[in-house]
């Protein structure tokens, strides 16, 4: 059965991709810088969205997410309440985001400046799966050790960016911010990393103010290119 197995994953991979090759092209055109963000359930994904949404929107920027999830809209709700369109996406039983359902959830978003992904609370599956992301951000909680990396070298290995959130209780929980640097670095290195925490707003400004510098760089870069 195993190559049997394999051949539909190969198919499944390949529609994947051509849809989010499309998504790229699409969010290329549509000058909307697009960040797909991953993590272990429970890490903070959707309170850090929600303050980081907020401090980009003070900024001038129109910006959106899209929220999977196996179950119920909470998450959509409360990012919602930072005053931006949210979309959810229920999953049923798939553990990632897949291109299709991202497409299928971009109505809103058609004057978007700044896309956030947020996807399904797992760090194994959401790897293979590319969803026309400019860049892809992991959450490293301080509650879940320094040795994710090591755990989960796939997913850091597609990962452009290592948030280490809930930093306001690394202490609290003994959590050795240079060892988790420095696993990152083995992991993949030379990835960029920056401290957060969404109860005190600390690394927010900092993330917004790259965000923007990525999103506005997208945009002169499409103005350079010829028609």
């Amino acid at each position: 059965m195993k190559p049997r197995i394999l051949e539909v994953r190969t198919k499944i991979l390949k529609k994947n991709d051509e849809i989010a090759r499309d998504l790229r092209a699409r969010f290329a055109q549509q000058s909307v810088f697009v960040i797909n963000v991953v993590s272990s359930s429970g890490a903070g994904k959707t309170e850090l969205l929600a303050r980081l949404m907020t401090e980009l929107t003070a900024q001038g920027l129109q910006v959106g997410a899209v929220v999977g999830d196996l179950a119920t809209e909470n998450d959509a709700e409360r990012l919602a309440a930072s005053g931006c369109p949210a979309q959810q996406i229920l999953t049923g039983t798939m553990c990632h985001l897949e291109a299709d359902m991202v497409e299928s959830a971009l109505t809103p978003f058609d004057k978007t400046d700044i896309l956030f992904i947020e996807n399904v609370g797992n760090l194994v599956c959401p790897q293979s799966f590319d969803l026309g992301e400019d860049l892809g951000v992991l959450l490293f909680p301080s509650t879940e050790g320094e040795d994710k990396p090591q755990n989960y070298p796939t997913l850091i290995n597609t990962c452009d960016l290592v948030l280490f959130s809930k930093m306001d209780i690394a202490a609290a929980v003994d959590f050795d911010i240079d060892l988790a640097r420095r696993n990152c670095a083995q992991a993949r290195p030379g990835v960029a990393t920056l401290e957060t925490s969404a109860r005190t707003g600390a690394g927010l400004s900092e993330l917004a103010d790259l965000l923007v510098q990525r999103c506005n760089a997208k945009r002169a870069a499409k103005v350079q290119t010829p028609a």
